[in-house]
């Protein structure tokens, strides 16, 4: 059960910190939500608390997974054999998903195959998603700004 305060990330919008829970009603039904600040977008999401796994909120990961997660994505082959549409699709579930290491999957791979050959405006706005979401949660891990994260996810070989 999540209560304010809980550092949270929420898929396909970034990390945040549990703000409120507050009872309101919507539609005409009455139930509990949970307010998210999410720093990174500047801005609050209102879900309602018996829904939030079911939306993919999850708790944020400790700072040696995060660690070792920056690791591999610096340190871990590539593998952008896939065709550009089976590509964009997977990367778009591995988004979707909200695990920081698909997250970080789609970076690795997506820089790699940038080297090659620069990448379509699609590919480009998922790379660049993928980069907010972990630095949007190694912000919050590390109790820093979103420009030391961003340094951080360049220069953690």
């Amino acid at each position: 059960m999540f209560q304010i305060g809980d550092k949270v990330f929420y898929p396909m919008h970034g990390a945040g910190i549990i703000e409120a829970i507050e009872e309101r009603e919507i539609l005409g039904k009455t139930q509990e939500y949970c307010v998210i600040h999410i720093p990174l977008n500047k801005m609050d999401v209102m879900l309602p608390l018996k829904t939030m796994s079911e939306s993919g909120v999850r708790s944020i990961i400790d700072g040696e997974a995060m660690k070792e997660i920056l690791f591999d994505l610096h340190n871990v082959d590539s593998d952008c054999s896939l065709p550009w549409k089976e590509r964009y699709k997977s990367n778009m579930e591995k988004l979707k998903s909200g695990r920081v290491e698909d997250s970080a999957e789609i970076v690795r791979d997506l820089l790699h195959r940038n080297k090659e050959k620069s990448l379509n405006t699609s590919e480009r706005q998922l790379l660049n998603q993928a980069q907010r979401n972990i630095i949007s949660e190694l912000s919050l891990i590390k109790d820093i700004s979103e420009n030391e994260a961003a340094e951080l996810l360049k220069y953690s070989s």
